[in-house]
């Protein structure tokens, strides 16, 4: 009789985001594996629930649970677990090596799936936007090169990288093409800060957490596809022209950081932003790196302009900063658009809004201690969106300045003045994203 091999247990873990995909691409309905448990970390309130049997397919008739980070060695004990596999995004190089140090010390095996096991292949042309670190600034490239293609009348597909952290099952395939579809799919703040300003300049936006069913509604709809990118992941959809936008702010952080290093490799394109605000011997050191690690890439130098809607309620006025949350919590960005926008457009104070903080928003300034004089937008889940509201109007300071891409004065009862902060990208040397698409385009019979 032939000898029957048990497949090998294997733990995921993640961030509500790559670890499903992972999970979807690789594992569903790979028998020579079991997925035992999945393991949540970065993003508050997304342990303590399973991946539903609807989408973990014939294997997984109770689906997976989805316990804490802190559980992995217990689990990995408890369950004799083969394998663990690491599964999310903007990580330093030296956090990968303490997660892989506490694998093999528990007795499991480590591994990291990588793209040629998760990229799905799509049968439109394909451009991905990538970073070297989260707040880098892929949603200015991704609104950019989406008001190109409009130019040449394309239906433009955009899929945005995953952030299922509600009802896994609603959220399994998601379109949204109006801001009534924020509310409808009831998206946390993270959510809306990629969503918003796509849907207000009219761009269609696809996410959720099956990314085959999605891509395949993206094709049915599209001429071209557009992966807008999260934190510093790799595309999850073999891409045709690859882009990846470095951030000078954090020099050196494009050859230490997991996995925006994999996307410096990768690119066809790497983008240098942030110049005008970064300082000149970072923004040389980031060109050396860059050319160093990718030789063949072209390289784009790139100013993020900074704009606000209101200039005259912020000068020599107290401000309390409101920045996107994860660029300055594991993003490690200690301020970014509205802190500079505050100093940019001559606010009196910038008042540091710790003293002022309450529950989760409380913690977070304990666990990221490099925050600065701002306050991270954290809102996953209506108790954390309260608590961000009652924080920001226990804060003594005379107008809110807003960081984060959305408008969080539509969904919270703020009791100051609010004024919005814009950034948008201006390449300033190299070759021009309206010429580098145009050449594209052309490539692939679209023009």
């Amino acid at each position: 009789m032939p000898q029957t091999t048990s497949p090998e247990k294997v733990i995921i873990m993640g961030a509500a985001g790559r670890d499903f995909h992972n999970f979807n691409t690789f594992f569903r309905d790979n028998k020579k594996y079991k997925v035992i448990a999945f393991t949540a970390a970065q993003i508050p309130n997304i342990d303590k629930r399973k991946y539903p049997a609807e989408l973990a397919g014939s294997l997984y008739p109770d689906g997976i649970p989805i316990y804490s980070e802190e559980d992995l060695e217990r689990l990995i004990k408890e369950n004799h677990v083969d394998i663990v596999v690491l599964a999310y995004s903007d990580l330093l190089n030296t956090k990968v090596s303490e997660i892989m140090n506490r694998v093999l010390a528990a007795g499991a095996d480590f591994r990291i799936l990588g793209p040629k096991h998760t990229m799905i292949k799509s049968s439109k042309p394909v451009i991905a936007v990538t970073a070297s670190r989260t707040g880098a600034g892929k949603s200015t490239v991704s609104r950019k090169i989406a008001s190109i293609l409009k130019k040449y009348n394309l239906k433009i597909g955009i899929i945005r990288h995953p952030m299922p952290y509600g009802d896994l099952v609603k959220e399994a395939v998601q379109k949204f093409e109006k801001l009534e579809d924020l509310d409808k799919h009831e998206c946390t703040i993270e959510e809306r800060e990629e969503y918003e300003q796509h849907i207000r300049e009219g761009n269609i936006v696809y996410a959720g957490v099956d990314y085959q069913k999605i891509l395949k509604l993206a094709e049915k709809e599209s001429d071209i596809i557009l992966w807008d990118g999260g934190n510093n992941d790799w595309s999850f959809i073999q891409s045709d022209l690859y882009i990846t936008v470095v951030d000078p702010l954090r020099p050196g952080h494009e050859l230490t950081s997991f996995p925006g290093t994999i996307n410096v490799l990768l690119a066809d394109i790497i983008i240098v932003n942030k110049i005008n605000i970064a300082k000149r011997e970072d923004v040389k050191k980031v060109l050396e790196n860059v050319k160093k690690l990718n030789k063949k890439a072209k390289i784009i130098l790139a100013e993020s302009n900074i704009t606000v809607d209101n200039p005259e309620l912020i000068k020599d006025k107290s401000v309390l900063v409101v920045e996107d949350g994860p660029t300055v919590t594991h993003g490690q960005l200690g301020y970014a658009a509205g802190y500079i926008a505050a100093k940019q457009y001559g606010a009196k104070k910038i008042v540091d809004p710790k003293p002022w903080a309450v529950g989760s928003l409380k913690t977070t300034f304990e666990k990221y201690t490099h925050i600065q004089e701002v306050l991270p937008a954290m809102g996953y889940g209506d108790k954390q969106m309260k608590e961000l509201e009652k924080t920001i109007n226990n804060v003594p300071a005379d107008i809110v300045l807003l960081g984060t891409p959305s408008d969080i004065s539509r969904y919270l009862n703020i009791n100051k003045p609010v004024v919005r902060v814009f950034y948008e990208i201006n390449e300033v040397q190299g070759p021009s994203l309206e010429n580098i698409l145009e050449e594209f385009l052309g490539k692939h019979g679209l023009i």
